[in-house]
């Protein structure tokens, strides 16, 4: 939980403090206020990072450093960000205690909310894959390294591919480390969803009301038995077409999650209300995977999604919120302060 916020040289925040509830927090204003600002602000104090963009974007325009500062369950934390000549000097504070990085079990469990998680079964398979990968971020030790990992390990391998004068020794070396991290990337991730399914199922049927089943299958041309072995023998076999298109089509970065609503793939017969439910599930999920894994119950934002809603839906949303500290934007305080009564903070914004 987040009890304060001051923000400092912060995007579109010169100086600003402000206090929260513990409960539902609505933050009310028109479009470019501020209001999405605000919510990246709670989830860099408490992650270490934003999605929406690099650090360099979190200083206001044209100052030097951005600092962010609140008090949490966890103590007093600060996150500071310098402009130098060459980089950004990034430095998190917790209870006095200056860290470079965030280990998981430093950072604040958060659930990010936002438009573009509306295109989560519709959109690209990368769609899928972040989402599955930030979520084992936030519960598996670890997996933020090895993921990081895989992406320079990858992107070393594409350079190699476009380098005329590379040797075969050379490949095989860079093949065979991409595939021992492939193999260890999709085990998190199968365990994962195995755990998903284990309730996505009932979870669809209560805010759905109907006996609709639901699957969620890993997608991938790799066997994922035995994912690093079928990978290496696949970038062999694969070597002079990956050469051609200059990047790999094998691996990770290229699978899928398949959301199958009865017996369908959903993004193809899925109605609109039937997306939006397997969407809150799926968020609903999340949320308690999250506290399960970190044994603290997380922050959820939900950034300008209320009103994407319908009546039922935004009432099956509420009825789970309110065992969670929660942040909600909206352009239109009536459509989400009728759904809480009195039991909300509201934060206007000018």
């Amino acid at each position: 939980m987040i009890s304060d916020l001051r923000l400092q040289s912060f995007r579109s925040y010169d100086n600003s403090a402000f206090e929260f509830s513990p409960g539902v927090n609505i933050i009310v204003g028109p479009n470019a206020s501020g209001k999405t600002n605000l919510l990246e602000a709670v989830l860099v104090i408490s992650r270490g990072s934003s999605y929406r963009g690099h650090d360099t974007d979190l200083i206001a325009y044209d100052k030097p450093w951005t600092r962010i500062e609140s008090d949490t369950l966890d103590g007093k934390r600060i996150v500071t960000l310098e402009q130098t000549a060459t980089k950004i000097e990034k430095k998190y504070t917790i209870n006095g205690v200056v860290y470079r990085r965030l280990s998981l079990p430093k950072t604040v469990p958060v659930v990010v909310f936002e438009p573009d998680h509306l295109r989560l079964l519709s959109g690209g398979p990368e769609r899928r894959r972040d989402y599955l990968d930030t979520l084992l971020e936030q519960t598996s030790p670890g997996f933020g390294v090895l993921r990081r990992e895989y992406k320079r390990t990858l992107a070393q391998r594409n350079k190699l591919l476009k380098n005329p004068y590379r040797s075969q020794d050379e490949m095989f070396v860079w093949d065979i480390r991409l595939s021992e991290l492939a193999g260890k990337i999709v085990g998190h991730r199968v365990a994962m969803i195995a755990t998903m399914q284990e309730q996505i199922q009932e979870l669809y049927q209560e805010l759905s009301r109907t006996q609709k089943t639901v699957t969620l299958e890993y997608v991938s041309l790799c066997s994922v038995a035995h994912y690093s072995s079928d990978m290496l023998r696949k970038l062999e076999q694969g070597l002079e077409d990956d050469v051609l298109r200059g990047f790999t089509t094998n691996g990770p970065h290229r699978d899928d999650l398949a959301v199958i609503l009865d017996n369908h793939p959903a993004h193809t017969s899925a109605s609109r209300g039937e997306s939006r439910t397997l969407l809150l599930a799926l968020k609903i999920l999340e949320l308690q995977l999250l506290e399960s894994a970190r044994n603290k119950k997380p922050i959820l934002l939900l950034d300008d999604v209320f009103s994407e809603l319908d009546g039922a839906r935004r009432k099956a949303l509420t009825s789970y919120l309110k065992n969670y500290q929660t942040f909600i934007t909206t352009t239109d305080a009536d459509i989400v302060v009728k759904h809480f009564m009195n039991n909300c903070q509201i934060i206007p914004m000018s």
